[in-house]
């Protein structure tokens, strides 16, 4: 299922009620909701299954985080989630613990277990991967590419260094 923001910019009459009579201004809200999806979730290629492919930013290469375009975690990420875990993820601003498996040697993955690896919602409503022990064992720096893509059936992220400018 696919989840996406409801957004109300119209209170009830009960809503606009209570607003006069405490003398405050209606804030319109929104709620994250489970919609049904006219298109299928996107089939992962096992020949490449890199949904997410990257290149390592300064920004993100300085403070150990894969910054996520919302479109991107909503469309192959989220929608793999169950939607207490995404309501979970949106509204705790410390985000959620996960597992990543850095899958660059293949016959030698590494797990990066949840205590150190952090999925959160940013307020620019992008999302990041805090992984600063991913990027020091990787020695990832800009311009290097990643690709990531999450498994549903591990419920773990998978990460692999596509391409790397300095080694």
């Amino acid at each position: 299922m696919k989840k996406t923001f409801f957004y109300n910019f119209f209170p009830s009459k009960v809503e606009e009620e209570a607003c006069k009579v405490n003398n405050t201004p209606w804030i319109p809200t929104r709620e994250l909701v489970e919609i049904r999806d006219i298109y299928p979730a996107p089939i992962i290629d096992l020949e490449d299954p890199w949904q997410i492919k990257k290149t390592i930013t300064h920004d993100d290469a300085i403070l150990g985080k894969l910054v996520i375009p919302f479109f991107e975690s909503f469309e192959y990420i989220l929608r793999y989630w169950t939607l207490d875990m995404t309501k979970n993820l949106v509204m705790d601003e410390n985000g959620v613990c996960v597992n990543v498996w850095d899958v660059t040697t293949e016959n030698a993955p590494k797990n990066y277990d949840g205590g150190s690896i952090c999925f959160r919602k940013l307020y620019t409503d992008n999302y990041s991967l805090s992984c600063m022990r991913l990027f020091n064992d990787c020695r990832l720096g800009v311009g290097d590419e990643i690709g990531l893509y999450w498994n549903p059936r591990s419920l773990s992220f998978m990460f692999k260094l596509l391409s790397q400018v300095h080694a």
